[in-house]
């Protein structure tokens, strides 16, 4: 019938096996026994003695969910909307990620790196939380003891509802990007979603999907945060990189892709309509579209709380939800659940005119999101969005609750639950959704309330009894260790990489690069500044490169003189988030431009007005920031170049560019024999291409503009709208355009998406 596993953290996890039936993993320190029926193992997991339909793995998993729901008290269903703030394994000493080991820093504590902390084990036995947000981990094996431990302690409170544990995208070869929060666990390395978009082929996307998903598993990861599916129509944006660009078609091609990947089992692996012990539940983000911010603001700063739509294109910024990841070629249908962002949508609300944060806007969510597109599974808000707002615009740790910052906490719990949220992003403690369901008893009686809560219940149980996580929510540390980053795993994301990578202009055909090859790579600059999380970065000059990679392929000099080619290594211009503390403690309104070009930029043919604002008193309401300036974080790239290209006098010089964003390239574009683009890959991929191991094929998956005014008279909301930037050798830096050693790339990928884009201009 069973047998036991040791695993180092917990050797007292017993699997047993059913014949014809999944096998049940259980835990003896969490108290449950094994009921026998028919002939068949179940878990008693209420600790009844009595089968119940929950426990009957026999029965469909919406059946099991609507059973399970109405037995759960309200502080119970209360529990499992919270979606926890982020968790390392083990939990850092002090910053964003910090926890204690029985009260004290895990230095200090003796204890292992897969225990649980001190928050932890509150709000999964006094909170009910049930949904963990994970960030760093040491390693798949601590990882699977963790899960192992979280899992127990779960199993052994209340009706054991299992973790369902979750993670944002953790696979990028830039470790720099931002919110690439989750890391470490030696999971194979993919490009970035942009890099993705970049091969122009939903294959490749769809094969990222079940490799993640695989490595998800065995790590303990049930939910993904992704994909980010935004059409990414203003290129000022700082979450362009976590898009698949800023074409409709392709991004709606690319959403369908990563889901099918992530979502479906087959064989086997598959319990029932296509979900099974392969699959993770996607969370499609960010409803209905985060990518048309006013001026490239972002929201999670106050001064970006409002998307714009001055070309009325808002039902376009809808098809990778609806038309993508709602309409999949696998058995599962949909996308599991879907991410609001943390927008106002001005203008959008047709039914009740309001201005609010997405995930507040009863239309958006009820009568758009639910009633008219019919999605029917788990809506989660971002992070943070009931907490208060601080008094800085450019805090990204401030509260987001745009458009209700007037309401108290408990009732912007409220207003989401009659909007129709299921559960409530980076909220550990369930005492304001129960002060919310009492509001809701008093305007709507028990009886409605109650079975609004049990609707909620419903959908986030759903997600865990069809990936098989109440029959055996365990891991076996040796898998995953053997799993995660395996050779097959690393491969398929290392050809990914390759064909990631654009090559934008290859002059007199330069590249490829003989072996070799003697070049010049000079040290990259970077001043002092601040993380996304508001940290201190220091100042560091130190070569962009692993030079022992490079000198498996050339030979590195440090002398110009004598060297064959020069190779320089620069990030698009980073000008900050569009807004400056400076500026209004100097009696300005606080707003600046954000600035694609690296020389100083002054904005002249911005708007004289703003189309959004804030009217309360404390706040701004026209944000036009026409006439004032800005200078780039990274200006020093674009002097390396240029010096490098002095220094080379007349010899080839190669730009390798790391894009985050659309970059206005005309600044040392004619100065230079070939640039090469890609978005996160790793040092020996950029060998591989430069040295013609691999030819280039990837495709833009976005415009470069020619310059910043076309970028200031681009329309937020639309897509390919700007005038691109046209090379020396008469190219133009369009969507979908991209070189091969053969020149322009035409082929079935530029047929199917070019059409899209304004590439005759």
């Amino acid at each position: 019938m069973n047998d036991s596993k040791k695993n180092g953290a917990l050797d007292d996890i017993v699997y047993v096996h059913n014949q014809g039936g999944p096998t049940l993993g259980y835990s003896r320190s969490s108290g449950i026994e094994i009921l026998e029926q028919d002939g068949l193992f179940f878990k008693d997991l209420n600790r009844k003695g009595k089968l119940v339909p929950y426990e009957d793995w026999r029965l469909p998993a919406k059946e099991r969910a609507k059973d399970l729901a109405s037995k759960m008290t309200i502080e119970q269903i209360a529990g499992l909307m919270l979606y926890s703030r982020h968790q390392a394994v083990p939990a850092a000493s002090g910053g964003w990620f910090a926890g204690t080991y029985g009260g004290k820093p895990y230095e200090e504590s003796g204890a292992k790196p897969w225990d649980l902390t001190d928050e932890q084990k509150a709000f999964l036995q006094d909170d009910h939380l049930r949904h963990i947000l994970i960030t760093t981990v040491e390693s798949p094996e601590i990882a699977a003891l963790w899960n192992n431990q979280v899992q127990a302690f779960a199993e052994g409170s209340g009706l054991g509802i299992p973790a369902n544990n979750s993670s944002d995208p953790r696979h990028s070869s830039d470790s720099s990007a931002e919110f690439n929060a989750g890391s470490g666990g030696g999971v194979s390395m993919w490009p970035e979603s942009l890099g993705l978009a970049a091969t122009f082929d939903p294959a490749v996307t769809r094969k990222f999907g079940e490799t993640a998903s695989r490595e998800y598993r065995a790590l303990g990861i049930t939910t993904a945060l992704s994909p980010q599916v935004d059409i990414a129509t203003d290129p000022r944006w700082f979450r362009f990189n976590g898009t698949f660009g800023e074409d409709p078609k392709l991004s709606t091609d690319m959403a369908r892709a990563y889901v099918d990947g992530f979502q479906n089992s087959e064989g086997e692996r598959e319990i029932s309509e296509g979900w099974g012990l392969d699959s993770v539940n996607a969370m499609v983000k960010h409803w209905p579209g985060g990518g048309s911010g006013e001026g490239g603001r972002d929201a999670h700063f106050g001064s970006g709380k409002y998307a714009v739509y001055p070309g009325g294109r808002f039902e376009e910024h809808l098809k990778p939800f609806t038309d993508g990841a709602f309409q999949l070629e696998g058995k599962t249908g949909k996308a599991s659940a879907v991410m609001p962002y943390y927008t106002i949508s001005v203008a959008q609300d047709s039914v009740n005119g309001e201005n609010v944060g997405n995930s507040y806007n009863a239309y958006l969510i009820g009568d758009l999101l639910r009633d008219e597109h019919g999605y029917d599974g788990v809506v989660c808000t971002d992070w943070m969005i009931t907490a208060d707002e601080s008094a800085s615009k450019d805090s990204f740790l401030s509260g987001k609750s745009w458009g209700v910052e007037h309401l108290t906490v408990v009732e912007r719990h409220y207003k989401l639950l009659m909007a129709g949220v299921d559960q409530f992003g980076g909220n550990n403690e369930m005492g304001p959704v129960l002060e919310a369901y009492q509001m809701g008893v008093q305007e709507h009686g028990e009886v409605y309330m109650r079975q609004r809560f049990e609707a909620s219940a419903v959908r986030l149980l759903l997600n865990m009894f069809r990936l098989g996580l109440f029959e055996n929510p365990y891991l076996l540390p040796e898998h995953s260790t053997e799993t995660v980053g395996c050779v097959e795993f690393s491969k398929a994301g290392y050809e990914a990489q390759l064909k990631s990578v654009v090559l934008l202009k290859n002059k007199k055909n330069v590249l490829p690069l003989k072996p070799k090859t003697k070049l010049y790579i000079p040290k990259r600059y970077t001043p002092a500044g601040k993380d996304w999380f508001g940290n201190p970065t220091p100042e560091k000059l130190e070569y962009p490169v692993s030079l022992d990679i490079v000198s498996k392929y050339f030979i590195i000099t440090e002398n110009s003189e004598e060297s064959e080619a020069g190779l320089v290594f620069v990030t698009n211009p980073k000008s900050g988030i569009g807004y400056s503390q400076e500026d209004a403690d100097h009696g300005g309104n606080g707003y600046v431009p954000i600035s694609l070009q690296y020389k100083p930029y002054t904005a002249e043919h911005a708007r004289e007005v703003s189309l959004a604002g804030d009217p309360r008193e404390n706040d701004v309401l026209n944000r036009s920031y026409k006439g004032k300036s800005i200078s780039t974080h990274n200006e020093a790239d674009l002097q390396m170049i240029l010096d490098t290209t002095e220094a080379m006098e007349g010899k080839p010089v190669i730009v390798s560019l790391l894009l985050s964003n659309p970059a206005i390239v005309s600044e040392f574009e004619p100065y230079v024999d070939a640039i090469i683009a890609n978005f996160g890959i790793q040092d020996q991929a950029l060998m591989d291409i430069l040295s013609g191991e691999t030819e280039p094929s990837g495709l833009l998956p976005m415009q470069m503009p020619a310059d910043m005014h076309t970028v200031e008279l681009q329309l937020e909301d639309v897509p390919h709208d700007m005038q691109c930037h046209k090379d020396s050798e008469n190219h133009v830096y369009d969507f979908a355009f991209g070189l091969n050693w053969s020149g322009v790339i035409e082929d079935e990928r530029t047929r199917m998406y070019r059409k899209n884009s304004a590439y005759s201009r």
